[in-house]
Parts: C-alpha cells; sequence; structure tokens
C-alpha cells in the first residue's frame, strides 16, 4: 500500500469503478454530480492509491447525531478494496485511520453497513471487533430529482 488521503471530484471515475465491483453500479458523472451535496452533509471518503496512481481502496465517513446517543456516532458506509489487492491489510487499515478520525471527533460508536449477502465482509468485521447489534430496514422511495431535501 502506497498512499492513504481523502478523496476529491477528480477521483470520481476510479470511485465510480470500486462502487460497481461493490455491487453498486454508478459512473464518474453521477458521483460528479453529487458530490458537493454529499461532501456538505459532512461526508468524507478516504482512499489508497497504488504505485501507479490508480486507486485501490475507498472508504466513505459519516459523522451524525442522534438524539438517543450521548457522543456522535461515525458510519463506514463503505469499504471496497480492488479484489486484486484484498488479504493484503489495506481494509484492515482504512478501517483503523476511519475510526481514530471518528475517535478524534467525539465519536463514542463506529458503525459499519453491510449488505446482508457479504458472509466475507461480515467475518473480516467480527474479526475487527465489530459486532452485529442491529437490522437495517430499506425502503426505496420515488423522487423527483436526485439529492432533493
Amino acid at each position: 500500500m502506497t498512499n492513504i488521503r481523502t478523496a476529491r471530484p477528480q477521483d470520481a471515475s476510479e470511485l465510480a469503478r470500486l462502487f460497481t465491483e461493490l455491487g453498486h453500479p454508478t459512473t464518474e458523472d453521477a458521483i460528479r454530480a453529487g458530490w458537493d451535496a454529499w461532501e456538505a452533509n459532512g461526508n468524507v471518503a478516504l482512499v489508497v492509491d497504488s504505485a501507479s496512481g490508480e486507486l485501490i481502496a475507498a472508504a466513505t465517513l459519516h459523522r451524525t447525531i442522534v438524539l438517543h446517543r450521548p457522543q456522535p456516532i461515525g458510519r463506514i458506509s463503505a469499504l471496497i478494496v480492488d479484489a486484486r489487492y484484498r488479504g493484503a491489510g489495506i481494509g484492515r487499515t482504512l478501517v483503523d485511520v476511519a475510526e481514530r478520525m471518528f475517535r478524534d471527533t467525539g465519536c463514542g460508536i463506529v458503525e459499519v453497513t453491510s449488505n446482508m449477502r457479504r458472509a466475507d465482509a461480515h467475518a473480516f468485521y467480527r474479526r475487527l471487533g465489530y459486532e452485529l447489534t442491529s437490522a437495517r430496514f430499506m425502503k426505496t422511495l420515488s423522487l423527483t430529482s436526485p439529492h432533493t431535501t
């Protein structure tokens, strides 16, 4: 692994590739279109550059305040390591950096979102000390335009 840094809009093409590999098909244009609103809402992404300059991993992070917890919650909403680089400790390193960032901003809990079908990812998170504590239910809503508030 060479370099962990904060993602920037110029990474949209590589982020789209990684999200698509994770099972969330998207495009560079879609990521660029949503970037400003996503960032303004307190989100950040960490990326790992390879020696050749391509992105080999990414983690998207969000910090939120809820009324029923005494401290903010940090959420890793996506963690992707390019299949060619899995098993080399990159995911673990990204999680360590994310946990540090959340701790430094006062978060008392870190949550990870992971699709129910990703048994390998669940085992990975358990090895890092995460436990399954709740279920998340999702319903798709029809919107007139993306990023409507």
